[in-house]
């Protein structure tokens, strides 16, 4: 059954996402601007829920595991591809994550190179703070005033 054959009424019983998948069944691979925009056109909704709405819209596309983003940009159903033609979407933050860990494997490696071994086991300096606390002596408040 083709998308235009549904009623506004069928339509709207769906969620965007059940018309999504129909949609791509049906048409083949689109961006999120045209799929969203099928969408509000096939229900008969204003513009200005198109420019409000379509943020949540791609959130709920990517969130959604019948849909791949592939790497041109536009979705399609997963089951038509294989993984190889899957963008990988990288938030920020693991971007950030991985630059740290390459930076801290790249300075431990160069310590191990130049032989300075003294700052990656340095257990005196730990042992000194101990025979420090060895010599704490407290005292309550009435002592401190007898010395004084």
């Amino acid at each position: 059954m083709s998308i235009n054959d549904y009623s506004k009424e069928e339509l709207e019983l769906l969620s965007y996402k059940d018309i999504t998948d129909k949609l791509l069944d049906e048409f083949g691979a689109m961006n999120t601007k045209d799929l969203f925009k099928k969408i509000t056109t096939l229900l008969d909704l204003p513009s200005n829920v198109f420019e409000t709405k379509i943020g949540d819209y791609y959130m709920s596309l990517t969130t959604d595991k019948r849909f791949i983003l592939l790497e041109d940009g536009t979705w399609d159903l997963r089951d038509r591809h294989t993984s190889d033609k899957i963008a990988t979407v990288v938030e920020e933050d693991d971007e950030m994550d991985e630059d740290v860990e390459m930076q801290e494997d790249e300075e431990e490696e160069s310590e191990d190179a130049e032989g300075n071994y003294d700052d990656v086991n340095n257990d005196d300096d730990f042992d000194d703070d101990d025979d420090d606390l060895k010599d704490l002596v407290i005292m309550d408040e009435d002592e401190l005033e007898l010395e004084q």
